[in-house]
C-alpha cells in the first residue's frame, strides 16, 4: 500500500491543535482551533477526494482518540468523510493505548518502522495518515511516507508542534498538484521521488 500524508499547517510549518481549542493544549499552546475559519466548499471538496481513495488508516495516538469521540456518532453509511472512517480498517501505533472499542482498529505494539514497514509491503491502494504530526514526523525521519498533501493555511503562530523537525530523511519530492481554496488555503501535493540531488549556484571560472 501507498502511505499517503494529509495535514494542515500554518505558514511558519505549525501542525498542533488545528481543530479546535481543546485538541491538544500541550506545551501551553494557546491557538487551537486555528485552522477552523477557512474551512469552504473548496476544502471540502478536497477533503472528500482524498477520504474516498482510503483504503484504510494509519493514525497517530492523539488523532485517534479525536476521531473515535466524534466519527462514530455520524452514522450514515453514506457520509463520504464518516462512512470510510468508521468502515475501513484503522491501525494505532501506541506504547500506551491497550484497548480500542471504534470498529475495524487494530493496535500496533511492535517497532515503529516493521510494522508500518509491513503494512506499507501489503497489496492495495492507500495506507491514509490524517494529522498525526508525532506519527508522522517519525515516518519521514524513516522514509516511509510516499505521498504529502500540506494544507497551508494563511496565518502564522509563533508557537507549537511543527512537522519538519531536525532529524528528517532527506528527500526528494516532486509537485503534482496544487491550487488554493477561496478562502485562501494553499493545497500542495507531492511523491517521494528518493534522495535530493544538489547543484552549485556559483559562477563557473572563466578561462
Amino acid at each position: 500500500m501507498k502511505i499517503t500524508l494529509t495535514t494542515f499547517l500554518t505558514i511558519d510549518g505549525v501542525y498542533q491543535a488545528p481543530g479546535g481549542p481543546e485538541e491538544d493544549p500541550g506545551g501551553g499552546f494557546e491557538h487551537g482551533g486555528w485552522s477552523a475559519p477557512y474551512g469552504d466548499d473548496d476544502f471540502g471538496r478536497f477533503m472528500v477526494g482524498v477520504i474516498g481513495r482510503a483504503e484504510a488508516f494509519l493514525l497517530g495516538r492523539r488523532t485517534y482518540d479525536i476521531f473515535a469521540s466524534y466519527w462514530p456518532a455520524i452514522t450514515d453509511p453514506a457520509d463520504p468523510i464518516a462512512g470510510p472512517l468508521n468502515t475501513l480498517p484503522k491501525y494505532v501505533p501506541t506504547n500506551t493505548l491497550t484497548s480500542a472499542d471504534w470498529h475495524n482498529s487494530r493496535l500496533l505494539h511492535g517497532d515503529l518502522a516493521e510494522e508500518v514497514g509491513a503494512l506499507r509491503k501489503q497489496d492495495g491502494g492507500e495506507l491514509q495518515i490524517h494529522g498525526s504530526g508525532a506519527l508522522a514526523g517519525a515516518l519521514l525521519r524513516l522514509g516511509l511516507i510516499d505521498t504529502m498533501h500540506l494544507l497551508t493555511f494563511p496565518v502564522a503562530l509563533g508557537t507549537g508542534k511543527r512537522l519538519f523537525e531536525p532529524g528528517v530523511l532527506p528527500t526528494a519530492f516532486a509537485l503534482t498538484g496544487s491550487e488554493v481554496t477561496g478562502k485562501g488555503v494553499v493545497i500542495t501535493s507531492y511523491e517521494r521521488r528518493g534522495a535530493p540531488t544538489y547543484g552549485s549556484y556559483e559562477r563557473p571560472e572563466q578561462g
